[in-house]
């Protein structure tokens, strides 16, 4: 599926949000602007990303996690 403009907009705003806020921004384990986690959501636009939430003890959130599930599904494949 392919997203506008507008999405990755709203998308780019709601994770400066988060790092305003204190939240821990990583992308596959690595440390991430919000622009560099919209860039890479735009060059894999088949949606390959997945989200992880993690809270604190208090429930609070402590760090998004952006996980490319197309990399981690080829590493799962064993050749026979």
């Amino acid at each position: 599926m392919r997203r506008g403009k507008a999405a990755y907009e709203q998308m780019y705003a709601e994770l400066e949000k988060y790092e305003k806020n204190g939240v821990c921004i990583l992308m596959d384990g690595y440390s991430a602007s919000p622009m560099q986690v919209v860039r890479a959501h735009m060059m894999r636009e088949n949606g390959s990303y997945m989200r992880d939430y993690e809270m604190n003890s208090e429930g609070r959130l402590e760090a998004l996690s952006f996980i490319n599930i197309n990399r981690r599904r080829r590493k799962n494949i064993q050749p026979q």
